[in-house]
């Protein structure tokens, strides 16, 4: 290896591994204080980089904003359908999706506040669209062996949204107890459950 290819190697892993401190504290910043509430500066700060280099890095907040969500669901996947391997009953099959949505939350703190701050930063609609449509997409596929309607399986996707799981957590219930709780409420709902 001639000198100036190794120069470029090392330059380009250094840029790398710069570019990777900058997306980690952003996601940290969100984390702790929201998404619209960070600033560049604030993010150069917990880098430990000049603010020019985050600008070189990100020529626009919603640049960092998308490479953070990027960063997000790469090292936190949502769930797909393969949560529902080896579940053979539907009230199986919504435990496994409420326990799956429920312990990606949980994962993912910053979501609520991706919520919570959409009206403020365009950018982060569709982090929010594409969750809701998976948690839909998600329900439907809980749901399809019972024939369920479009209507059953929106209702089923709305409770298993993130301010659900917040409510129950206020109410003192695990993650778990309030995945399993929404899946019984859901279930409840289903041709021929006691509680129709």
């Amino acid at each position: 290896m001639t000198p100036r290819r190794y120069r470029a190697d090392r330059r380009a892993q250094t840029t790398d591994a710069t570019r990777r401190r900058i997306v980690e504290a952003t996601a940290a910043l969100h984390a702790e204080q929201g998404i619209a509430a960070t600033s560049m500066k604030q993010i150069a700060a917990r880098a430990g980089v000049g603010v020019g280099t985050v600008y070189h890095h990100f020529p626009s907040y919603d640049d960092a904003i998308l490479a953070c969500g990027q960063h997000t669901l790469d090292t936190a996947p949502p769930p797909g359908p393969e949560i529902f391997d080896g579940a053979r009953t539907v009230p199986e099959r919504l435990r496994c999706l409420a326990r799956a949505v429920f312990a990606w939350y949980a994962r993912v703190a910053a979501f609520e506040r991706v919520r919570c701050d959409q009206h403020l930063l365009p950018v982060l609609h569709r982090f929010v669209a594409e969750e809701e449509q998976r948690r839909l997409a998600l329900a439907r596929e809980a749901l399809r062996p019972a024939r369920m309607t479009e209507d059953r399986a929106a209702v089923a996707a709305a409770l298993l949204d993130v301010a659900v799981l917040r409510a129950l957590a206020r109410a003192g219930f695990t993650t778990e107890d309030a995945a399993d709780e929404v899946a019984r409420v859901i279930a409840a709902a289903l041709p021929g459950a006691p509680f129709r």
